[in-house]
């Protein structure tokens, strides 16, 4: 697979990179961001590293995170990649894909659409937990270690990309996640676009109900953690995060849930609190915190 490398910066020791390349299953160009950490360069050795996913949320893109987190600092000193791909497809020529900033480009909802027309080219679910893992690990010195985290829309997608995958990711956490899409307005109209108006056809990407249906089979969840703002705008309406953590607590899964007073849903409160995921999940990639 061809890639493309649009920039380079140094920060904080590492690398921070931008690449283009052609994905097969969300046919056509995506781009993708990744933190390099020092210690890949270790003399004429390259040493790899375990790798976060950041899945953003409903408008952004690749470099929200990257431009705003303010994470890299840590990252490099725990020795963690970052990987921080787009939140959508952005060549896919569909009639009115930018009219709204909740469907379309920018909110491709990280599930794989079954509807016409979004079905060819929305398939961020596969992007996201096959292909794009694939090509960091095949030209990046990253290993398969990884764990996975997002914001909002993005914030869904990784506790959804988690729960469909026991064992792919160390651990999940999550900023005021979307936690049950198919009860709020934002997840109704995407899953009605992207899946149908049958709402059992919902159910595989709502992570409330995959939680209780991993339960259900016996599966053993990755360690998460919830993160949430008591000033968020959203909260009541659109993230609703205390049906999945009453979900957990009714089933007695295992959920580190933390309210922060006063911060809303913006960076500055990702910023506030970036750290402490990093070193979560530094914990369960074996990275010394």
């Amino acid at each position: 697979m061809s890639l493309n490398q649009v920039s380079e910066i140094k920060v904080s020791g590492g690398r921070l990179l931008r690449i283009e390349h052609d994905s097969k299953v969300c046919q056509g160009s995506m781009t993708f961001a990744i933190f390099l950490p020092p210690q890949v360069q270790t003399g004429a050795s390259v040493a790899k590293v375990p790798a976060l996913y950041w899945l953003s949320g409903l408008t952004c893109n690749d470099e929200n995170f990257s431009q705003k987190a303010g994470a890299f600092a840590l990252a490099a000193s725990l020795g963690m990649a970052i990987v921080m791909p787009d939140t959508s497809p952005r060549t896919a020529g569909i009639a009115n894909e930018d009219d709204g900033y909740d469907l379309g480009t920018g909110a491709g909802f990280y599930l794989n659409a079954t509807q016409a027309p979004w079905s060819k080219a929305y398939n961020m679910y596969s992007y996201v937990t096959t292909e794009l893992p694939n090509i960091i690990q095949s030209n990046f010195p990253v290993n398969t270690k990884a764990a996975i985290s997002g914001h909002s829309m993005g914030g869904h997608g990784a506790l959804v990309c988690a729960l469909k995958n026991p064992g792919q990711y160390t651990s999940v956490s999550a900023f005021a996640p979307i936690a049950s899409p198919s009860q709020c307005p934002w997840g109704q109209k995407a899953f009605t676009a992207y899946l149908g108006t049958d709402s059992a056809d919902w159910v595989p990407w709502d992570s409330n109900e995959l939680v209780q249906k991993n339960h259900a089979a016996g599966l053993i969840p990755q360690p998460m953690l919830i993160d949430q703002g008591t000033s968020d705008p959203f909260l009541t309406e659109q993230l609703m995060p205390h049906l999945f953590s009453s979900t957990c607590a009714r089933l007695n899964i295992p959920l580190d849930y933390r309210e922060r007073q006063g911060y809303d849903h913006s960076y500055y409160y990702i910023s506030s609190f970036i750290d402490e995921h990093l070193r979560y999940h530094a914990a369960y990639l074996g990275l010394k915190a």
